[in-house]
This record gives structure tokens, C-alpha cells and sequence, in this order.
């Protein structure tokens, strides 16, 4: 029977015995490179560095989501600086905080935590571990979902111009940060890390695979990177996407 060593990246795994062929490539490349006559060997290399480059830009399913919950904490930090301008009594256009809630509602509630909720939480919940976590995060969705609707309803011009609705625009978008903030770390921290303990590593590969077919099919190729540009966009109109201002001087 074969014996098995793990690594992070899979690259001492023995199939039937053997070295993974990646490994054994890495190890027996310089013997090969040392008898192949030059043109062949930079023909090799050519043809080789786009399946390398292939290879690493494939992201893992705990990757994936994590660098989803930096979109929506820069959509957060987008509410801060309306909450901020709100209570100065600054000058708030309803187009930022409305712009905000629509990357929640397509980007976060209607993708990545659906993501969750059809092929995390199940997994986990089947193998009895972190079945209150999960219970926990499936209601701050729901309750997401009505804070959202707030927002949507209330960033108007009218709303932003009457005090008792502003404080409500306010105070839901507040709400928000405080259930989301503690949420997605618990779930950084916590639940992603442990997807590894409850699917094997073929079902762990194949939902990465899943998550990019649903990614290309809502928002096309390039999805993820689309929302940071519209993230980014918001962030100008406010004046916080300057990353330096934020220094403490």
C-alpha cells in the first residue's frame, strides 16, 4: 500500500509509491536540461511557462472567499465615511451608499454568501462540526439581507435632507458594520480554515472549481477583479481611496 506524506501545496504526496509528478519533474529537470540540446531545451521552457503561470494564479476556495470579504470591507469602510459625514453634517451625495449596497447585494449576499450556504455550511454540518457557528452565520445572513434593503431604500437625496431619515440610513448602516465586522473574521479564522478537515482533497479542488463557474457565469471573467474597480470608483468619489492618508502622523 503507498505511503502518503502531505504538504500545503501537495508537492510530497506519493501516488501508487511514486514521487507526484510534480515533484518528481522538480527533481529529475537539471539531470534532463544537462542532455537536451539548447534549442529544444528554450523550446521547453517557452511552452512550459504558460501552464506555470496557469498554475499559480489558481486560488483556493478558502483564498477565494477571504479575498471576497476584503470587498466587502471596503464597502464597510465606505459606510464609515457616510456614517462619518452624517454625523458631522458634512455634505453626503446617495450615491456612494447606494452604489455600496448594490456590490452587497450582487457581489456578498447574492454570490459569496450564497457560496457558503450551499456548499460550506452543508459540508459541515453533515460531519457535525461547527454546527453552531454555522447556525449563527446563516441568521446575520438573513439579518444582512434586511439591513441592506434599509440602505437601498433609504440612500436617497430626500432621506439624506430629513434628519429622522438620515438617522435611520445612519444607524442601519452601523448595524451592518457591527454584525459584519466580527462575522467575516470568525468565519477568516475559524470556519475556512477547517474546510479541509470535512471534504476530502479531490471535493476540496473541485469546489474551487465550482466557485469560479458560478463567479464566470454571474459576473463574466474577470469577476472579482470587476468589483474592486466599482470598490475603487466609490472610494474616489469619497476621497478615502488614498491609502497614505490613513497614517498616523
Amino acid at each position: 500500500m503507498a505511503a502518503h506524506a502531505h504538504t500545503c501545496d501537495g508537492s510530497d504526496r506519493l501516488i501508487d509509491g511514486r514521487l507526484s509528478r510534480r515533484r518528481w519533474l522538480a527533481r529529475t529537470g537539471v539531470a534532463w536540461a544537462g542532455l537536451m540540446p539548447l534549442g529544444m531545451l528554450m523550446s521547453q521552457r517557452k511552452t512550459s511557462e504558460p501552464k506555470e503561470k496557469e498554475e499559480a494564479e489558481d486560488v483556493a476556495p478558502p483564498e477565494d472567499l477571504m479575498r471576497e470579504h476584503g470587498v466587502l470591507k471596503r464597502v464597510m469602510l465606505i459606510y464609515e465615511e457616510a456614517i462619518r459625514r452624517i454625523d458631522a453634517k458634512q455634505s453626503l451625495s446617495p450615491d456612494p451608499v447606494k452604489n455600496g449596497a448594490q456590490i452587497i447585494r450582487s457581489f456578498i449576499e447574492e454570490y459569496h454568501e450564497k457560496l457558503e450556504e450551499d456548499y460550506l455550511f452543508p459540508r459541515f454540518e453533515k460531519a457535525g462540526r461547527l454546527t453552531d457557528l454555522t447556525s449563527v452565520l446563516r441568521a446575520q445572513h438573513m439579518a444582512g439581507r434586511r439591513l441592506t434593503d434599509q440602505i437601498t431604500q433609504l440612500a436617497t437625496a430626500a432621506s439624506l435632507k430629513d434628519p429622522q431619515s438620515a438617522a435611520r440610513l445612519r444607524e442601519a448602516m452601523r448595524q451592518f458594520i457591527r454584525m459584519y465586522s466580527p462575522h467575516e473574521a470568525r468565519e477568516d479564522t475559524v470556519l475556512f480554515p477547517a474546510l479541509r478537515m470535512v471534504v476530502s482533497r479531490h471535493e476540496f479542488d473541485a469546489l474551487g472549481e465550482d466557485f469560479e463557474k458560478k463567479e464566470h457565469q454571474l459576473f463574466g471573467g474577470e469577476g472579482f477583479e470587476k468589483m474592486v474597480d466599482r470598490v475603487a470608483a466609490i472610494e474616489k468619489s469619497l476621497g478615502i481611496y488614498d491609502l497614505a492618508q490613513f497614517t498616523p502622523k
